[in-house]
């Protein structure tokens, strides 16, 4: 069951994923980390490292996830730390990672993705962020929602962001079809379909003992920058320099939506700073849009995705 109170914290904007895992046991569960090689991934992925879990780091590129396991496991002495293939673009890829997961799972941490990206498309001719951002996790979580049954109380986790102001899911015409392409404004759509996700998987799931919450990380230099160029980046940071934060930081409100009892029988939510997400008031960065959390659309949003992962 989900809970109806607003979900505070004693963390904050500076809090870290070592802050917010310290305490918890996580020794008998199994989890996963998607783009667990860099960035808020691999903090993600060595926080719950360190407090015990069987974590496996799935990534496109294993060589760079290779690296990434042997850091995790030399800073946290947990030797469980695996890597597996995961291109999130392709979907026999998705459909092999399914095929050889054996086993419960507890933590789906939906953590990769691309942002701002200039206009791409998968060979069935999917715009490349929804593609990647949504379709894929969405195709993932469903193929392992046996795993995630197992896991007696799993949590998936949807790594969205502020971003999902931009733009709500345009039902309309989602890959760009018909209307100019722009690379933020489809950002922001792929993250609303993050959020909406959560939404929608816990309403199917929760009698499953699956919940899903989304998130905001907050505003950290990564590699998910790299389509962004250094004028735009300065921009950006121009705008609102405070609210920049380390990876070590940003990994902290993923950190809680995986791992902590605070969350406990809590889904279908979007967090930031480590608390649950005001809503959004007109003109503004931070909360959580309305159209983000509608029970109409993220239900629209789920067969829309069954339907393409189908065609």
């Amino acid at each position: 069951m989900t809970t109806n109170n607003p979900i505070t914290t004693s963390f904050a904007h500076h809090s870290t994923a070592t802050d917010v895992i310290r305490g918890v046991d996580l020794v008998r569960r199994r989890a996963i980390v998607t783009g667990g090689s860099s960035g808020i991934g691999v903090e993600t992925a060595r926080a719950l490292a360190s407090a015990g879990a069987e974590v496996t780091l799935a990534v496109r590129d294993t060589d760079a996830g290779q690296r990434a396991a042997d850091d995790i496991t030399a800073t946290t002495g947990n030797d469980r730390v695996m890597v597996a293939p995961l291109d999130l673009a392709d979907h026999a890829s998705i459909a092999d990672f399914v095929a050889n997961w054996d086993g419960p799972l507890h933590i789906l941490v939906n953590n990769a993705g691309i942002m701002a990206a200039p206009e791409m498309r998968t060979p069935q001719g999917w715009e490349m962020q929804f593609a990647t951002n949504h379709l894929g996790h969405f195709a993932l979580a469903t193929g392992l929602r046996p795993a995630l049954a197992a896991g007696d109380g799993a949590r998936i986790v949807s790594v969205s962001s502020a971003a999902h102001l931009r733009s709500p899911v345009v039902f309309e015409d989602i890959q760009y079809e018909r209307r100019e392409y722009e690379p933020w404004q489809a950002y922001g759509q792929s993250k609303t379909a993050n959020v909406l996700f959560a939404v929608e998987a816990t309403r199917r799931w929760a009698d499953d003992g699956i919940l899903a919450n989304s998130l905001m990380p907050g505003a950290i230099q990564t590699n998910l920058q790299r389509y962004v160029s250094e004028e735009e980046l300065n921009r950006i940071r121009a705008g609102n320099a405070a609210a920049w934060k380390t990876v070590e930081q940003g990994a902290a409100t993923s950190v809680l939506v995986a791992a902590s009892p605070l969350l406990d029988g809590v889904g279908g939510r979007y967090f930031e700073d480590c608390q649950e997400a005001a809503p959004a008031q007109p003109g503004g960065r931070t909360g959580v849009a309305a159209y983000a959390l509608d029970p109409e659309a993220a239900e629209r949003l789920w067969k829309v995705s069954t339907d393409l992962l189908k065609s």
